[in-house]
């Protein structure tokens, strides 16, 4: 028994041929609680894969940027070069936040581009793929807050982010008593009629379409069309159908398996193709990106020649898509369910029209999108999204995880609760209008202060009636008051007309504990507060509690300065003569040393053999190993020093 439940998780499950063991023992899973639903798909197996396996997004073979993983490296390659990462990339840059693949293909879903990632490696678009890419992402994160999802799509349940909530989820989820109690299978919400997606009735409606496998038909087709006697095929079937970059792709399949021998599972090869096409037309703008009927709607229409082939092709793939679908009406009028991908208005008008003949009509609730991201329209991806439509996903989940997902969930939803319930806080208090006066004041006294404005602020003061130790608001540790900031700032004027014409106290103290005169930085400051004192007083203030000294009248001051200044010019003069005497003494010495020393060295180099050097040989000689540009400079300074002797000479002469 444990042979043949190892078999079956091994191999892939159908899901319209599901083992007896399984389908009778399925009963549904309930994840829609918060936080819980994005657990399970966080672990969910990849679908290319043919074992159950955990599928972290951290490993050598997994992208955690865009939170996927992959089976090969090759893939893996490939999905870096894909728009998806290049998208996320600048997002993160910018600070944003990253999308899932659903995600991103409902925002590029307006721009009329195909993604990237063709099945055929030298198709043409892949010839300026880069400049494509870079210009469909440049228009994607330009448009990014604009554009919403399709609401045109009704099939795609993949956009759970975008409306802020967990959204609808695109699988049920399973659980059986034949496998472990943390496998989990997975059934895409796509493959069920809106009837059928009914949670009561999900598990009688799998197992009432079963099918049993049956041996091929022989069927033969049109070469034109692809078709032949679609109307003699009765049992179920799906229409599928993409759309997108000039590129279009259709398949009409069986859901009834091939019956094969032995026990094995149905793989893509097993399906029953019954009629498949794809075109492909030259109809996209290579290194602008977009249709060419998008680019006259927004721009005017061009009149180059690539245009009008352009314009031609969009014309002949709208006709030959739709003479197709009138061909095959039979085939799709009897399928069941309706996958359709198409991105951009112009591909959605050569589906749906209106037009004479219509096949497909939008509101069709057999219509369906792709619940998983797919690439350019080709034979070879309709059939890999019908394997991963009509195959069970097969999920090995974390329940420890889960738990602590749920756990998590409902302690936000209580803290949620509790913030609702907690009262509004007390609104911020505004300033009064008594503190707004005080601050204008503070800004203008400061102001006129530190401009040295000294008739303007007494006018100030008097005309606001304002005491001239007016206290500055917000307090000022430092400089509390203006005849603090002017001692601070050094400014004699302000200080004498504060304390002599305003009658600013020099005995206030600031924060710490200093008068006026301690802030005083340079001696025209300390001499204005010392002249206050003299001509205020000494029965004005306790003068010893400013700390100001002795008082010093503005006669006494003016002499002292006068005083100094003569001595520092006596002094200088005296050093002046003293040098010149020097000078007198010991210049004739000092020729002789230097015409001795000239006479000394011409001598050696004499006895050494060697001769005067001329005027030209000292310049060569001095630029020897000098770059281009320094032996220039170094001649203009010579001529340069040259005219300055000849101008000394002119003048003395």
């Amino acid at each position: 028994m444990d042979q043949r439940k190892e078999d079956i998780t091994r191999r892939p499950l159908f899901v319209y041929n599901l083992p007896q063991d399984i389908l009778s023992t399925l009963a549904l899973k309930d994840y829609n609680e918060t936080g819980i639903y994005q657990t399970i798909v966080d672990e969910a197996q990849d679908s290319t894969s043919d074992a159950p396996k955990d599928t972290t997004t951290v490993g050598s073979k997994a992208c955690s940027l865009c939170r996927v993983t992959f089976p090969t490296v090759e893939e893996q390659r490939s999905h870096i070069r894909s728009d998806l990462h290049a998208y996320n990339l600048k997002q993160k840059i910018r600070g944003g936040t990253s999308v899932t693949e659903g995600d991103f293909e409902k925002l590029v879903g307006d721009l009329n581009e195909s993604l990237s990632g063709s099945d055929s490696e030298d198709s043409e678009d892949d010839e300026n793929g880069h400049m494509r890419k870079e210009t469909t992402l440049s228009a994607l994160l330009k448009k990014t807050a604009a554009i919403s999802s399709n609401a045109e799509d009704p099939g795609n349940y993949t956009s759970r982010k975008n409306h802020g909530g967990p959204g609808k989820a695109p699988l049920y989820w399973f659980t059986t008593s034949y496998l472990p109690t943390n496998t989990y299978l997975g059934f895409y919400k796509a493959i069920f009629t809106n009837i059928e997606q009914n949670d009561s009735t999900i598990l009688q409606t799998i197992q009432s379409k079963q099918l049993v496998p049956k041996p091929q038909l022989k069927i033969q087709t049109n070469p034109s069309n692809g078709v032949s006697l679609p109307e003699s095929y009765k049992d179920p079937h799906v229409f599928m159908c993409m759309i997108g970059g000039g590129h279009f792709a259709a398949m009409i399949v069986s859901l009834l398996p091939k019956q094969q021998k032995g026990s094995g599972g149905s793989t893509m090869k097993e399906a029953i193709v019954l009629a498949h096409k794809t075109f492909h037309r030259y109809t996209t703008r290579r290194k602008q990106g977009g249709a060419q009927s998008s680019n006259d709607a927004s721009n005017g229409a061009a009149h180059s020649a690539g245009s009008s082939l352009r314009r031609y092709n969009e014309q002949a793939l709208t006709e030959e898509v739709r003479l197709l679908l009138f061909d095959w009406k039979g085939m799709i009028d009897t399928s069941e369910l309706l996958f359709i991908r198409a991105t951009g208005n112009t591909n959605r008008r050569t589906l749906f029209g209106p037009y004479d003949g219509q096949v497909l009509r939008q509101n069709d609730p057999r219509i369906r999108g792709f619940p998983f991201n797919t690439k350019r329209p080709t034979q070879n991806e309709l059939m890999r999204s019908f394997v991963e439509l009509t195959r069970v996903k097969v999920l090995s989940a974390d329940e420890a995880a889960i738990a602590a997902a749920k756990e998590a969930a409902e302690q936000a939803k209580r803290q949620a609760e509790a913030k609702a319930n907690k009262p509004a806080p007390a609104p911020i208090s505004k300033i009064s209008e008594e503190e707004e006066n005080l601050i204008l004041h503070t800004t203008q006294i400061q102001a006129l202060i530190r401009r040295l404005k000294v008739p303007a602020l007494q006018s100030y003061l008097k005309s606001n009636e304002l005491s001239p130790d007016f206290r500055f608001y917000p307090p000022d540790h430092h400089a509390p008051t203006p005849l603090h900031l002017a001692a601070s700032q050094n400014l004699p004027p302000l200080v004498s007309g504060l304390l002599l014409k305003s009658g600013a106290s020099p005995l206030l103290l600031n924060g710490d504990f200093k008068t006026p005169f301690d802030l005083a930085g340079d001696r025209a400051t300390r001499d204005a507060f010392r002249i206050a004192r003299s001509e205020l007083g000494e029965s004005a203030f306790a003068w010893s509690d400013t700390h100001i000294p002795s008082p010093l009248s503005k006669t006494e001051a003016v002499e002292r300065d006068a005083l100094e200044k003569k001595q520092e010019a006596e002094a200088e003069e005296l050093r002046r003569e003293a040098e010149a005497q020097r000078l007198k003494k010991e210049g004739p010495k000092i020729a002789e040393r230097g015409a001795l020393g000239k006479a000394q060295e011409k001598g050696r180099m004499l006895a050494l053999g060697q001769k005067n050097k001329t005027a030209q040989e000292k310049r060569e000689e001095e630029a020897r190993g000098l770059t281009p540009e320094m032996r220039m400079k170094l001649e203009r300074e010579r001529r340069a020093r040259a005219a300055e002797d000849r101008i000394k000479k002119m003048g003395g002469g």
